[in-house]
């Protein structure tokens, strides 16, 4: 890009962190989404959610052989009723997740000038910092600055993360290390649920990425008209996220959105796209949400794991037969990342839905 098209780009940057700091009594209308898309009027339409609990998952027993079948039918369950579930025993030190979470909220903290040199439009940079989902498209603004970095293998690319705060690249490191160590044993688990080997697509997987999506959801002043992310679903396989306070919504088969709570040392597991496609759409990915708080600011961070780039995958062909026919045609991460740059991601709607095949 052109000196002058990123001068214009960051002169319509107007961060959501910035917005709070100032401590606008109202959110800016660019912010304000349609009465129908409002977070608020879920709430009043479905006042009490009492369907049942979302599933919570010990995985410590995945290493004991004569225990491993239940695990994996626990998450064959979850994985088909929600596409979703939470993870305890995971093996990951909590001091991870707390000095993970402590730099990035070091990190949104800097002056503006010390982030902007990152910012970008560019869905293809391999870090860029921004705010909303894209600000240059997006008719309707949402309440969030982010950061994504590429992050597997780590040696390629840390030395691109933030060298401000001092310990980011260390700190968020350690984490994203162990967070895709903790991703290789649960793909092998999904895998299995599905009835595929442990080892599918192994040596693929082995290539395939992983980008951190650092989000912060600053104090918003009227948290029922507006959103950090509005619904959408992660084209990965699998994406593991942490959350410093409630916020993650998703939406379950009754089309109710459900908030996930925040269970202290758990990790949120949700199924993407890229798993909807493989299993030939015996598990679904999960459409999800971030909402706002008036008092507190949000930090979650999501490892965002896929198959390599340019990969193309479509169904596995054990899980077609005549009950099951083939479903979905091929997907790539490039084709994801192509549909949704430089589109209102409101309205152009779902990269998995461009891949369903006609019944």
């Amino acid at each position: 890009m052109g000196d002058e098209g990123k001068s214009s780009e960051t002169n319509s940057f107007t961060s959501a962190v910035s917005l709070s700091q100032i401590g606008v009594a109202q959110v800016p209308r660019r912010f304000v989404l349609p009465p129908s898309e409002q977070p608020g009027r879920s709430l009043r339409l479905n006042p009490s959610n009492t369907t049942t609990p979302l599933p919570v998952i010990d995985i410590s027993s995945l290493h004991n052989p004569s225990l491993r079948p239940q695990v994996i039918e626990e998450i064959h369950v979850a994985c088909e009723e929600l596409g979703f579930f939470q993870v305890i025993n995971h093996g990951i030190p909590s001091t991870y997740v707390n000095d993970a979470i402590n730099t990035a909220t070091e990190f949104f903290n800097l002056p503006s000038e010390e982030k902007m040199h990152l910012a970008s439009a560019d869905v293809h940079k391999p870090v860029r910092y921004g705010t909303s989902l894209n600000h240059v498209e997006d008719e309707v603004q949402f309440w969030r600055d982010f950061i994504k970095h590429y992050s597997y293998p780590i040696s390629t690319w840390i030395h691109l993360w933030p060298s401000n705060p001092p310990s980011y690249k260390e700190k968020m490191g350690n984490y994203a290390k162990a967070v895709q160590a903790l991703q290789k044993q649960l793909m092998e688990a999904v895998l299995q649920s599905l009835g595929l080997k442990a080892d599918y697509l192994h040596e693929d997987f082995e290539k395939g990425s992983q980008v951190m999506a650092v989000n912060c959801y600053p104090a918003c002043p009227e948290p029922d008209l507006a959103l950090g992310i509005p619904p959408h679903s992660d084209y990965g396989s699998l994406t593991i996220l942490i959350q410093s306070q409630p916020g993650l919504q998703i939406m379950d088969k009754n089309k109710n959105w459900r908030p996930v709570p925040l269970i202290e040392g758990a990790l949120v597991v949700q199924v993407g796209d890229q798993m909807e496609v493989m299993s030939n759409g015996r598990y679904k990915s999960v459409l999800h949400r971030a909402t706002l708080n008036k008092e507190r600011t949000r930090i979650s961070i999501a490892s965002l794991h896929s198959l390599p780039l340019e990969k193309k995958v479509g169904p596995a062909p054990e899980l077609i037969d005549d009950e099951h026919p083939l479903a979905y045609n091929e997907g790539s991460l490039k084709s994801f990342l192509d549909h949704i740059s430089g589109n209102d991601v409101r309205k152009k709607g779902r990269y998995i839905d461009t891949l369903k095949r006609s019944p």
